[in-house]
């Protein structure tokens, strides 16, 4: 029972050794800790610092669609300079690789989704097919606009015809997002 005591005590000291010694060592950044982040309305330079993210975040504190990104768009033909404001304004940011993506809405353009690269039909795509056991393409109205693949019905089922679309690093549709220069 003492040798029990005794290494419960020596257990104890140990213990109270090593927290004052952490306590009074000077903190330590841990590479899992979240790096300050830079606050600022220039979305060029948000992107530089921040390097990619989905959406912009509390470090950029602009408006939702500035004005140096719409005159990109602009610049780079992906908008006309005549058309309506509003219009112009149809679009989304993002950041990777440290520069600015922007993806204009257009003709119902899924910007804000991810690509769906699912080779498993849909119940909808089976109903369609059941319905339309050969239509040459399954609608994507059906299918949904961020599929990247073309379907059609085969002896009513669906089935992939072909990749049409590519998906880029963040898992985007590639084919709608423009880098932006400054």
């Amino acid at each position: 029972m003492r040798n029990l005591t005794v290494s419960t005590v020596s257990l104890f000291l140990v213990a109270v050794l090593l927290i004052g010694a952490c306590s009074t060592a000077e903190p330590q950044s841990s590479p899992l800790q979240p790096q300050p982040t830079v606050v600022t309305a220039d979305p060029f330079a948000y992107c530089a610092a921040v390097g990619t993210i989905d959406a912009p975040d509390a470090g950029y504190n602009g408006p939702t669609m500035p004005d140096s990104i719409v005159q990109g768009m602009i610049r780079q033909g992906i908008v006309s300079a005549d058309a309506p404001a509003e219009f112009q304004k149809s679009a989304v940011w993002r950041c990777m690789s440290g520069q600015v993506w922007v993806c204009h809405f257009g003709a119902n353009l899924p910007c804000q989704e991810k690509a769906d690269v699912a080779k498993t039909p849909t119940p909808e795509m089976k109903e369609f097919c059941t319905a339309n056991p050969a239509a040459e393409v399954i609608p994507a109205a059906v299918t949904g606009r961020a599929t990247v693949y073309e379907w059609k019905c085969s002896e009513g089922k669906p089935e992939v015809v072909r990749q049409v679309f590519q998906v880029d690093p963040q898992g985007f549709l590639a084919d709608f997002w423009y880098a932006l220069t400054k």
